[in-house]
């Protein structure tokens, strides 16, 4: 009887709240009821939430509940998963085409004669997508769609960003990656606000996954009862840890985010380092059973206390690279630790851990874990530290299929782009090319994002500005465009063009075909960086910024400063190196593939086409003008680096040249390009 008053009062409520609106004033939309189950999880009611939000800013009047009406003078949205007897009903009610068994984080929105929407996921993740999916096409529209029916589902299994909690410079006292976690180190790690606006960002552009990474987070997180001095931080900022790193987990997992700590091995804090009279990291050091149990408890009170957060494990880096040590490591210290975790909470759902293959054998760490652990993915750099190419080959390109086929999800690491920085990269093109590439060539996965530029001084841009720019805010675009694809990549050509129009023309108040000339801009300044690197590059590390320049004798001769041949076999299209043209030339013999000169050619191209289009946008330009005025200085940037480059390769092939032909006339040739070159490298700078 009371379930019955309840129905009814929520019914005529609606109803009377209707005809008051109608009357008084009618451009309101209808009323909505709302319906989730009364256990649904925080995820789902994240999503409600959001769903709701877009229809009270768009005129409707909202009612949530947690019966299954049927009758009632509102519009109903019913919210759940597939399985929930709330839903299962529906979705015979309203033809869904949503299997019990569909794949994870799949959504189906359907509606039905009365107009009523049923929006229904594989689990509370597709859920959460539903709604947001739905939400955002009520902003655009102003309204609630009808004769509607729709569903997705990502094609990457783990779509992740990341973010550093790391220096580009030691602590004092300190080794390499070890930076405690403190409010002196890192303020904005404190900051709840910021970390809302972070969060909103991913689960907006269909992340999943968060990495952060640090050399030794455990000694700022846990404490041992075996090592109580291990820890190095003060009772006062281990209390503001634990907070701020429940307050993270959670709110991401109402995102559907998987919070996943990254660390490197073998590394031991310093107040346990200097408790036992060792180093806190040696390569050279063998595995030693103090330490190995250290870490293996370590992991263990980690797990046991955030049982929602992955770990990937960095096994190069600070312990010797290749060899048997690294796969005892792991299948004896690693997962042993992650599973006495999971048995102190009586828990069997395994959290991911991700195998970065840096500096190891990780085929064969692969190989010897697959029967101790299910839940592994490998992970490995996409274009090393740098943005070369979207046609990847060679050996880097067997390694990634060899992880690919080895029975975990490979996910691609788009790392430090060293040659991007500092200016804003939004090539819409390249990335979903990149992303193909991840598919098709590397038979990956997954996709780990690195933050555009500035990655050592997150969270803030280059950008001289006051207050300083957030890296989230001004790059938006580079976190969106690698979302959007990482879900799905295959997307139509035309259609994209019109999607990054309508969003850039939305944002600085152009309209949709400027905004296709801004993105056409974003496209052409996008080939730029990258083919610079891979035609006359000497790394494809961070330590090779591309906008410092390049020495005539780096050109000229990159052997002598450890050219990576890596960069040019499998980060590159096959073509020649500067030093393989000049021979060839004076030779006279074929050329092979991408060559310098076409390089040369091609981003003076690339810049004038990028200019011409932000030129064309600039005068249509009617909001957030201070930001255009950046980005088209980013572009005139992205000019004057290709013109220096190429006015300086060119001068490098009459200097390699001189070098066969003794003819003084060829050095002589190549003066006017240096000339041009310079000038072109103080307009940059």
């Amino acid at each position: 009887m009371e379930k019955i008053k309840t129905i009814l009062t929520v019914c005529v409520a609606a109803f009377l709240v209707s005809i008051v609106v109608s009357y008084g004033q009618n451009k309101l939309k209808q009323n909505v009821t709302i319906i989730i189950a009364s256990n649904a999880s925080v995820r789902i009611r994240f999503g409600a939430d959001k769903l709701t939000k877009a229809l009270l800013v768009n005129g409707y009047n909202v009612v949530t509940t947690y019966e299954n009406l049927t009758q009632c003078n509102s519009k109903i949205i019913f919210i759940g998963n597939v399985n929930e007897p709330l839903i299962v009903k529906q979705i015979t009610v309203f033809n869904s085409k949503l299997s019990a068994n569909a794949k994870k984080e799949s959504f189906a929105i359907n509606t039905n004669i009365n107009g009523d929407i049923l929006v229904a996921g594989s689990d509370a993740s597709g859920v959460l997508y539903g709604c947001l999916e739905l939400a955002e096409r009520i902003t655009v529209n102003k309204k609630i769609p009808t004769n509607f029916s729709f569903s997705d589902s990502p094609e990457m299994v783990l779509r992740g960003t990341c973010i550093g909690l790391q220096k580009s410079t030691y602590l004092p006292g300190r080794e390499v990656y070890e930076y405690p976690y403190t409010p002196e180190t890192f303020p904005w790690f404190y900051d709840k606000k910021l970390w809302i606006q972070y969060l909103d960002s991913m689960v907006e552009n269909r992340f999943n996954s968060l990495y952060l990474w640090n050399g030794h987070p455990f000694a700022s997180l846990v404490r041992l009862k075996d090592y109580p001095y291990a820890v190095e931080v003060s009772d006062e900022t281990f209390k503001k840890n634990e907070e701020i790193y429940k307050f993270i987990t959670a709110e991401a997992d109402k995102r559907g985010i998987w919070v996943i700590q990254m660390f490197y091995n073998i590394i031991v804090s310093k107040p346990f380092a200097d408790y036992h009279h060792i180093k806190t990291q040696d390569r050279n050091r063998p595995i030693i059973p103090l330490i190995a149990d250290y870490t293996r408890k370590s992991i263990a009170a980690f797990v046991e206390k955030y049982p929602n957060v992955g770990l990937m494990v960095a096994l190069g880096e600070a312990m010797e690279g290749v060899g048997n040590d690294d796969i005892e490591w792991f299948t004896k210290t690693i997962i042993p630790g992650v599973k006495d975790g999971l048995k102190a909470l009586g828990k069997t759902d395994e959290p991911p851990i991700v195998l970065r293959a840096h500096d190891t054998d990780a085929p064969a760490v692969i190989k010897a874990a697959k029967s101790l652990y299910a839940n592994l993915y490998t992970e490995a750099k996409f274009n090393g530290e740098a943005l070369t190419t979207y046609e990847p080959r060679g050996a880097w390109a067997e390694l990634h299929r060899t992880l690919s086929r080895s029975g975990s999800v490979q996910i691609e690491n788009v790392h430090i782009m060293a040659n991007l920085e500092p200016f804003r990269y939004a090539a819409a093109d390249f990335i979903q090319k990149s992303v193909l590439a991840m598919h098709n060539i590397y038979e990956a996965n997954g996709l780990h994002l690195y933050p555009q530029a500035s990655y050592w001084d997150w969270p803030y841009t280059a950008d001289k500005t006051l207050p300083r720019l957030l890296q989230i805010e001004r790059d938006w675009l580079w976190y969106k465009q690698w979302g959007r694809y990482a879900w799905k990549a295959n997307r139509n050509e035309l259609k994209e063009v019109d999607y990054w129009g309508t969003l850039l023309g939305s944002k600085f108040g152009c309209g949709i075909e400027q905004g296709k000339n801004i993105q056409t801009a974003y496209n052409e300044a996008g080939q730029i960086a990258p083919k610079l690197l891979r035609r006359f590059g000497i790394t494809d590390g961070n330590r090779q910024t591309l906008t410092l320049g390049m020495l005539m004798t780096q050109l000229i001769n990159p052997y002598r400063y450890g050219l990576f041949d890596l960069l040019y076999d499998s980060e590159s299209p096959e073509g020649e190196k500067l030093i393989e043209y000049a021979a060839k030339e004076w030779l006279h013999e074929k050329h092979i593939g991408e060559t310098p000169v076409q390089i040369i050619n091609e981003v003076q191209a690339h810049s004038k086409k990028a200019v011409t289009a932000i030129e064309k946008a600039a005068s249509f330009v009617t909001q957030e003008t201070a930001e255009f005025k950046r980005v088209k200085n980013d572009i005139y940037c992205y000019k004057a680096l290709a013109d220096h480059f190429a006015q300086k390769a060119a001068a490098a092939l009459l200097v390699l040249r001189y070098k066969y032909s003794n003819d003084v006339k060829d050095l002589e040739k190549a003066l006017p390009f240096l000339e041009h070159s310079l000038a072109s490298y103080k307009t940059l700078v």
